[in-house]
């Protein structure tokens, strides 16, 4: 069918990945052929965790999808999307809030590429969660458990030990 979107980046910065994450991935896998999740790498923020580490959490959390792959990017979105013919960028929105930013950025985007932004509403359950909400309670000893996978629920638990037996 001309004109209809096939390929989608679900980007993001992922650290750690969260279910409220999953839920607009696996929304954007069942309206589009091809979903890329996009990891930014960007030098200058201090993350949690390494971009192949968070590469790797999403490529374990995603195994259920046979069309959803990960892969990192540096620098502009749209220069992605252009190198690897995509047509959507799908953006989850939690509250209205959410919504002015990511309006903004969409127009912002289209202008560099011809590409065209989806926002998909996160599911309730959902609404709330961020990651750097999750990684504020887990540094503070609050259970996680029901928001992040399992495996990533360890992993972080690990790193904030890890950091904190570092200091």
């Amino acid at each position: 069918m001309p004109g209809r979107l096939h390929r989608a980046v679900c980007p993001g910065s992922f650290d750690p990945v969260t279910h409220g994450h999953l839920d607009v991935i696996e929304k954007a896998a069942k309206l589009f052929d091809e979903v890329i999740v996009g990891v930014g790498v960007n030098q200058s923020k201090s993350r949690l965790f390494a971009p192949d580490e968070r590469m790797d959490m999403l490529t374990r959390a995603c195994a259920g999808w046979d069309n959803v792959r990960v892969d990192g990017f540096t620098g502009l979105l749209t220069d992605f999307c252009l190198q690897h013919d995509i047509d959507a960028i799908v953006k989850g929105l939690r509250a209205v809030s959410d919504f002015d930013y990511e309006l903004q950025m969409a127009q912002m985007n289209s202008s560099l590429a011809p590409v065209e932004t989806v926002f998909v509403p996160t599911s309730p359950e959902w609404s709330f969660v961020a990651s750097s909400l999750v990684k504020e309670v887990a540094t503070f000893g609050g259970d996680v458990t029901g928001l992040v996978p399992d495996f990533v629920r360890d992993l972080l638990v690990e790193r904030l030990a890890e950091r904190a037996g570092g200091q």
